[in-house]
């Protein structure tokens, strides 16, 4: 049986009472599982990239009560103790929930990615995070040229947001 059900029911739990950040993780699960299919990600990964994608901002809560703002960089603080605590409760080995930690603790970093699990994860959170925050195609088009690398994310932004000059 699949560990992403139940991880979603306990990650919704944890976001009780905010909508808003539940329809976030789950849109960038959305992007994360549909880019890593379509790149032909090995079942594990793709398994480590969904629990990523699903938990990713998981520590935006204890960042705005800790240091009163929800940055990336907080989050990435944050993140990876309440990840560990659900992906532990769940019975997962060590081995994904140290990787899926280091994606959370790495998911507003741009440089020094080592992995398609961790390509594809910048690349989710961006779709969705342009879309929610209203970017402008200049900044659309300025993104994807940095940080994009997969075949299937270039074309899904370019289709999400009919962008044909990346």
């Amino acid at each position: 049986m699949s560990l992403l059900p139940n991880l979603i029911a306990q990650a919704i739990a944890f976001d009780r009472g905010d909508a808003r950040r539940i329809h976030h993780f789950l849109k960038v699960y959305a992007y994360a599982d549909t880019i890593g299919r379509l790149e032909g990600l090995p079942d594990d990964m793709q398994e480590t990239l969904a629990a990523a994608a699903i938990l990713h901002d998981i520590g935006i809560h204890a960042a705005e009560e800790k240091y009163g703002s929800s940055s990336g960089k907080y989050q990435e603080l944050e993140g990876p103790a309440p990840a560990r605590r659900i992906l532990s409760s769940l019975g997962c080995d060590e081995g994904r929930i140290d990787r899926v930690c280091y994606l959370i603790a790495h998911h507003h970093t741009y440089d020094g990615v080592d992995g398609m699990d961790y390509q594809i994860l910048l690349e989710a959170d961006f779709l969705v995070n342009a879309y929610e925050d209203n970017l402008p195609k200049d900044a659309i088009r300025t993104f994807c040229r940095k940080v994009f690398r997969t075949e299937s994310g270039i074309r899904l932004l370019r289709q999400t947001f009919d962008i044909q000059d990346i």
